[in-house]
């Protein structure tokens, strides 16, 4: 068993060969580089593999019995200070390897066909393997300023794929935010991690957890510094997991490629916030301010996500804000202590949500031949529907992950929120209230979500058709312009049950006929288009399936949707060989956090989930009445017309949605108030200090020297050469000096 450990630090490494050799390539020998891109994604998925082998293993021997292991070596030593980077296993570091594996290799098979025709292949591959070797690094460190150096370079890897496609101004702005944002939590991590040291003298997690429970334990610790200092920690926390305030990122980082929002924005980055509370939770569960303060950030956090994700058009701002309040949950249940239901709803999340986000991947990629490759367009859930015919695969894939998250039994997100919920209720019941009322929150806007996009009206494009039939539906590159031949569409037909409603063309169109046509020459999938009674005047569109390779990891995050939630079920009163995650987290297992209250009343489990799952039904009626097919039966009543109209022209009759639309669909305002408080306040006091440096400053220092320089001219002129003149202004200068300081 040591013998493996030992050659644990290979994992964090395994990466990174991918990401040097495609730099070298393409400084050394671009061409030759390009022409084998391909093998790259092979070699980054064999990679990743190996360390997924790695990281099974290491959980394997955690399950069985193995003892926490910490292996250092000397970094810098002098006089007192001593610094070691090392690495650490624990269950918390073996859960979350093997989360980052998983997740990652899916994500790198899925990308291979996703970016397949786009000119940033190698760089997009390179960025993947370096954020891959950045987490995995981040998740076994050993002490504190290991953790924040592989911090940043997973924020630096965040900012690079956020703007990946930076020739769009939206995207570059995107990726800016989003680093900003995360500097100010990184600073805020940076003095609670120096504050610390001052407190304890150690970095090393160890050290640190039993030298600051004995000083607080003995009162050698000025408790108010030491707050400060765990609260400048979980402000860094609060910054990498979109916890309010400073969640204003996470939307906006939907605008690089979906595989980056898959595996970045779903269920590894986001989760580092939840991995560093997880780690120190030893050191925060001794202040009850902060265990009070996390809980209280995750529950607003937690609705605040859901109410923002009610009225969101974009399919994948919609499951970002989705990802937020799903994190407030796990923020909550470690607020409360609830260290098994956190871990375990960071697992079952991770893969449900990894699940949703290539499933909107590979919606968006069915429809940007239809509506276009602007992402205003192609993910746009309004201008989606009746997509179930069309992308079977998809769309099966998509209403598992849909269930699984609103918590319906037996998929893999039930236990484990249910169980936050159930643990909720036991700490607060006004949190509890909260919780369950969002989790009613998140089945109502995902279902919406879901009947939006794959329910209702099938949006069917169509254009004048220019005789060229081998033409293109595909850009050669997805940097956000389309390519001179991109289609262009002339107006929208809304198709439903074989009837067709003009939009805006007055003549008579036909939908099917027998005329089929394959047109070729495209990368992805091949579409099929129907001639219409005009001949070839018109060429009607459907949304294709996605290609194998795209398909291939949704089937297995579905595997992992329908089954990961076993290793938490409960199925004894005490922990048994089946309960893998509580024999997983025993605190055997675990030396730093130790809980041993594992047993389980079934009467109160199923009475709760009873409860739980009921809500949960409700708001996905409530969402099929508003969204789904039950709307045609009430399309005449005005409260679902202003529901539905999604612009700023909607009928709004009711006060109420008037007021949760605007605020779900303004982002609560928040983005405004930091726009009209916090960005032009900077900058009119930037204005008044350039002001200030310029005219004041610089003016005083510039007036001076004009001064002086009107001086010299005006008295180079008065001197004659006479010694006697000199003489008599000196002493007049004097006489008048003295007379001055006289009176």
């Amino acid at each position: 068993m040591e013998h493996t450990y030992q050659y644990t630090w290979i994992i964090p490494f395994l990466p990174l060969p991918v990401t040097m050799s495609i730099g070298f390539g393409l400084l050394l020998v671009p061409t030759a580089t390009k022409n084998i891109r391909r093998m790259w994604a092979f070699t980054s998925v064999l990679l990743l593999s190996i360390a997924m082998v790695f990281s099974g293993n290491l959980s394997i021997q955690q399950i069985n019995g193995s003892f926490i292991y910490q292996c250092l070596w000397s970094w810098t030593i002098n006089n007192d200070f001593s610094l070691e980077f090392g690495y650490l296993i624990d269950s918390l570091t073996s859960i979350m390897s093997i989360l980052i594996t998983t997740v990652g290799i899916m994500v790198l098979i899925y990308s291979d066909n996703y970016m397949s025709h786009d000119r940033g292949y190698l760089r997009f591959f390179a960025y993947m393997s370096f954020f891959n070797a950045s987490m995995l690094g981040l998740v076994t460190s050993s002490n504190l300023v290991q953790i924040y150096i592989f911090w940043e370079l997973v924020g630096i890897c965040s900012y690079l794929l956020i703007g990946f496609w930076f020739t769009r101004p939206i995207a570059a702005s995107a990726c800016q935010k989003a680093f900003v944002t995360n500097r100010v939590g990184d600073f805020g991590l940076l003095l609670g991690i120096l504050g610390f040291y001052w407190i304890t003298g150690s970095f090393e997690f160890r050290n640190l957890f039993e030298t600051f429970n004995k000083l607080i334990h003995n009162n050698g610790a000025n408790s108010l510094f030491a707050t400060l200092c765990a609260f400048l920690l979980f402000f860094g926390a609060v910054a990498k997991s979109a916890q309010f305030p400073l969640h204003v990122w996470l939307p906006d980082a939907m605008e690089g490629p979906t595989p980056i929002s898959a595996l970045i924005h779903a269920a590894t980055m986001v989760a580092a916030g939840i991995f560093l509370v997880a780690r120190l939770l030893p050191l925060f569960k001794v202040i009850p301010y902060i265990m009070n303060f996390i809980s209280l950030i995750g529950v607003i956090t937690l609705l605040l996500g859901a109410s923002l994700a009610l009225a969101q058009r974009d399919i994948k701002k919609n499951l970002a804000y989705s990802t937020m309040s799903q994190l407030g949950y796990i923020m909550l249940a470690l607020g409360i202590g609830s260290y098994k239901a956190a871990l375990f709803h960071l697992i079952t999340h991770a893969y449900s949500k990894a699940l949703l986000f290539l499933g909107s991947g590979s919606i968006i990629h069915s429809m940007e031949p239809l509506l276009g490759y602007s992402p205003e367009k192609s993910q746009n859930m309004v201008l989606m529907g009746g997509l179930t015919k069309y992308v079977p695969i998809t769309r099966t894939a998509f209403l598992l992950g849909t269930l699984s998250l609103c918590g319906i039994p037996p998929l893999a997100c039930f236990w484990s929120k249910d169980e936050i919920l159930n643990d909720s209720w036991l700490y607060s019941p006004i949190f509890a209230i909260i919780a369950f009322f969002t989790a009613g929150l998140t089945t109502f806007y995902m279902f919406r979500m879901y009947l939006l996009t794959f329910d209702g009206y099938l949006h069917v494009h169509c254009k004048n058709y220019n005789g060229t039939k081998n033409s293109s539906l595909y850009s050669i590159s997805l940097w956000g312009k389309e390519a001179p031949n991109a289609i262009n569409r002339n107006f929208l037909l809304s198709v439903r049950n074989n009837e067709i409603s003009k939009i805006n063309n007055n003549e008579k169109v036909y939908f099917f006929s027998k005329y089929i046509y394959i047109i070729n020459g495209n990368f992805r999938n091949q579409m099929r288009y129907f001639s219409t009674h005009f001949g070839k005047k018109y060429i009607f569109m459907y949304p294709p399936e996605s290609d194998n390779t795209m398909l291939f990891p949704l089937l297995i995050l579905v595997l992992f949707t329908l089954f990961v939630g076993s290793i938490g079920i409960p199925f004894g009163q005490e922990i048994t060989d089946l309960d893998l995650l509580s024999k997983w987290l025993t605190p055997s297992k675990n030396l730093f956090y130790s809980n041993s209250n594992y047993s389980v009343d079934w009467y109160e489990f199923v009475t709760n989930a009873i409860f739980s799952v009921s809500i949960a039904n409700f708001g996905i009626l409530i969402a099929s009445i508003f969204y789904g097919s039950v709307y045609s039966s009430f399309k005449n009543l005005d409260l679902i017309n202003s529901f539905l109209k999604m612009g700023p022209g909607r009928i709004l009759l009711d006060p109420i949605v008037n007021v949760i639309y605007n605020w779900s669909y303004n982002r609560g305002y928040i983005d405004f108030f930091y726009t009209m408080f916090l960005t032009k306040s900077i900058r009119e006091l930037a204005k008044l200090t350039h002001f200030f440096d310029r005219r004041i400053v610089d003016g005083i220092t510039n007036g001076v020297g004009i001064v002086s320089f009107f001086i010299g001219e005006g008295i180079k002129y008065i001197g004659g050469g006479r010694i006697s003149s000199y003489l008599f202004l000196y002493l007049s200068y004097v006489s008048i000096f003295f007379l001055v300081s006289f009176f």
